[in-house]
């Protein structure tokens, strides 16, 4: 097959294994209540392990991506793989209660670190037109994980125990992931200039990754990502709990949730498209600043269809803004560290992911309101998109070679 076209095999790869990756630790919420039923553990203490998960992920992005930027996509995604499914059968034999936020936490979110910055990385490389749109729809897979994992978890959790339910679900990702990690290849282009990084006459003028960590673009990038993230992280967790408080019932609520991510996905492909056709960076302020309206907009609501628009609305939003930092990551690193950077951005948006559960919580219990919780988030996209506006392109030196041809 030629390059032109495999290019969108590893799109395809990338979707699914960021789905099965996602909903296998996303099956934790759907796993949480009988969990605790049977063991007896607490609701919040296996609900940690969530928590533990989202830091997991947030301290070993980073490193995932540099292995793979070292040694290449296959070798980190395969191990990613085995490891997950590993985790996810080590898990369901939990006895204990700090076993099992050991296992689910540190061993699951730190394998499904193991698929998201490489294969972002490793699907720009691939694509040097229709970039924003490649990685729009790897991100879309993902996004398919709560319509997908989290029905089918569900499903036989009502069917057998949790941990003969994990079990399966270990098995479901072992069958799925291995064989399609299998497929992930470097792109030519990747690969031209890992050979040329490593060898005798590398450019000497060529920015390091020292250089590149240190840049104002890359801490940028986090600071922006680290605040987009804080922005929607409340507003995700803690909105069917604020439908609740408005009077409406909590299976009408949980659909809320359900809107939101069906026009995110929407989102992902619209903004995929607006950013290959006027810039990632423009779109992405923009959406920023929309954004953080939208999160505003859940102050003024009480009715379910209310809360229906401005859900739509604010999932069409964030969905579409996260792929877009892969695409202005590869427009301003070189190719041989995009692991390295897009790890770093998946690091600090992990990082704000895991503020909204605890800071929705304290303001809730401080002030028996959701309302500031949605003016913090509104604060927090407004920084985002002001952080957003101080990213200065690098100057242009030599173009990188094209990694495939363009035509079809």
């Amino acid at each position: 097959m030629s390059t032109s076209r495999y290019r969108w095999v590893i799109v395809a790869a990338g979707g699914l294994l960021g789905c099965v990756a996602i909903g296998g630790m996303f099956s934790l919420p759907v796993f949480l209540k009988p969990i605790a039923a049977e063991t007896g553990w607490s609701v919040a203490g296996v609900s940690s392990a969530m928590t533990i998960g989202f830091l997991a992920m947030a301290f070993t992005s980073m490193a995932w991506g540099t292995l793979s930027d070292r040694i290449g996509p296959l070798p980190v995604v395969l191990t990613g793989s085995v490891l997950l499914a590993a985790s996810l059968a080590l898990a369901s034999l939990a006895s204990s209660l700090i076993t099992f936020q050991l296992l689910f936490g540190l061993m699951v979110g730190g394998a499904t670190a193991a698929i998201f910055a490489p294969m972002m990385a490793t699907v720009t490389g691939w694509f040097e037109t229709h970039r924003s749109l490649a990685v729009s729809l790897v991100s879309a897979g993902m996004g398919m994980a709560p319509m997908t994992m989290s029905p089918l978890a569900a499903w036989l959790v009502s069917h057998h125990d949790w941990r003969t339910s994990m079990q399966i679900i270990a098995a479901v990702v072992a069958a799925i992931m291995i064989p399609v990690s299998l497929l992930v290849r470097r792109a030519p282009a990747a690969e031209r200039a890992a050979a040329a990084s490593s060898g005798p006459d590398a450019a000497q003028s060529e920015m390091t990754l020292s250089q590149a960590v240190r840049s104002p673009q890359f801490m940028i990038l986090l600071a922006t990502n680290f605040f987009c993230c804080a922005t929607h992280s409340g507003p995700i967790i803690h909105t069917v709990s604020y439908a609740v408080s408005c009077g409406i019932p909590l299976i009408a609520a949980v659909t809320i949730y359900s809107v939101e991510g069906l026009a995110g996905m929407g989102g992902r492909i619209a903004f995929g498209l607006l950013g290959d056709r006027f810039g990632a960076k423009r779109v992405l302020v923009l959406g920023l600043l929309a954004q953080a309206f939208g999160a505003l907009a859940y102050v003024f609501v009480r009715e379910l269809a209310a809360f229906y628009s401005v859900a739509a609305v604010f999932g069409f939003i964030y969905a579409g803004t996260m792929p877009l930092y892969a695409a202005i990551a590869r427009e301003n690193f070189p190719l041989r560290m995009m692991g390295t950077v897009i790890g770093g951005t998946a690091m600090a948006g992990s990082l704000g992911m895991a503020t909204g559960p605890l800071a929705g919580g304290l303001i809730y219990d401080t002030f028996a309101s959701y309302a500031w919780l949605y003016i913090g988030s509104w604060l927090m996209g407004l920084g985002a998109f002001l952080i957003a506006m101080t990213f200065r392109p690098f100057p242009k030196t030599e173009p990188e070679p094209a990694s495939v041809p363009v035509s079809a």
